[in-house]
């Protein structure tokens, strides 16, 4: 298990949505593959919606470009 699922698996049980958002994140820019990366982004989205995150304009903006995600 890599220190980012380590981080993430307590992220989750101690409920730190915060921590989520940053660490999906930073898994989605360290993915290797698109499908991985839009997993990880969308993670972090829902995650940034829950708590109103600063980052969640531009997660959207994100999935949007990868076509995961449509404009209104």
């Amino acid at each position: 298990m890599s220190d980012l699922d380590a981080q993430l698996l307590a992220a989750h049980e101690a409920y730190d949505v915060p921590a989520l958002v940053a660490l999906y994140r930073q898994a989605a820019n360290t993915a290797d593959n698109d499908d991985a990366r839009g997993f990880y982004l969308t993670h972090a989205h829902v995650f940034a919606l829950e708590i109103n995150h600063p980052d969640t304009a531009r997660l959207r903006d994100a999935l949007i470009e990868m076509g995961r995600e449509s404009a209104l």
